[in-house]
């Protein structure tokens, strides 16, 4: 069994189901000969995971956008996903025997499943667990971190997030613990007051980018502070 995917179901088709299972990914089309070839061994393969992965196909000549989200220069190319992200690939017809290795090979590890059990749980017990396990799982850090935000435990957890590479929610959780406020606080009178010291006070413009953080792109006011803070700068 398997499903038909589209650019415009790929999120939840493809992406977001990751979350829960392994989404196997079979980029074809109706005139490639390797394809059909390779088709109904994929769907075996896979079908005899019992659920442990699932099928999604996808037509690259109706779909390009897809096609170039995975750099489809040839095809058949088939590409493992988990958790919103590539695992494994492989491209052009392979006989059966080699696809139900490649597919088995693709079952979660038994710490994999440790893992996976203790993030579920949630517990700050649980999350600190598995960062013993991997001091740098990114899921558990940031997990965690925002626990330790809300009870004012905001110097730990900017070491764990230090742990990890920066990025939008790591950025956000470290605003946060280092202003100690919550992102739906007025902040025009703050930022208005750190704009004489941005220029020369280190700590008042980490305050101000941070408050900015905090705000988002949506809010209106971000750009606008932006604007004056380089002006401030520059």
């Amino acid at each position: 069994m398997y499903t038909d995917v589209t650019d415009a179901t790929f999120q939840s088709e493809v992406i977001d189901r990751s979350f829960q299972t392994t989404v196997v990914v079979d980029l074809w089309a109706p005139w490639c000969g390797p394809c059909r070839t390779l088709g109904p061994i994929i769907e075996s393969a896979v079908d005899a995971t019992a659920g442990a992965a699932v099928l999604v196909k996808v037509n690259v000549d109706e779909n390009p956008g897809i096609a170039q989200a995975f750099n489809a220069q040839s095809i058949p190319l088939v590409v493992a996903l988990r958790d919103g992200r590539p695992v494994d690939g492989f491209m052009g017809a392979k006989p059966q025997h080699e696809v139900d290795a490649w597919v088995a090979s693709l079952a979660p590890s038994e710490s994999e499943l440790v893992i996976s059990a203790l993030l579920d749980e949630g517990s700050e017990e649980s999350l600190r667990s598995v960062l013993e396990l991997v001091p740098g799982h990114e899921e558990a850090i940031c997990l965690l971190a925002e626990m330790l935000i809300v009870r004012g435990d905001n110097n730990e957890a900017l070491t764990l997030l230090a742990r990890i590479p920066e990025n939008d929610i790591t950025r956000h959780l470290a605003a946060m613990a280092r202003t100690h406020l919550q992102p739906d606080d007025d902040h025009d009178a703050t930022l208005t007051a750190l704009l004489d010291r941005v220029k020369d006070d280190e700590e008042a413009r980490q305050q101000f980018l941070d408050i900015l953080e905090l705000m988002g792109p949506l809010d209106p006011r971000t750009a606008t502070f932006r604007k004056k803070l380089t002006s401030r700068l520059f």
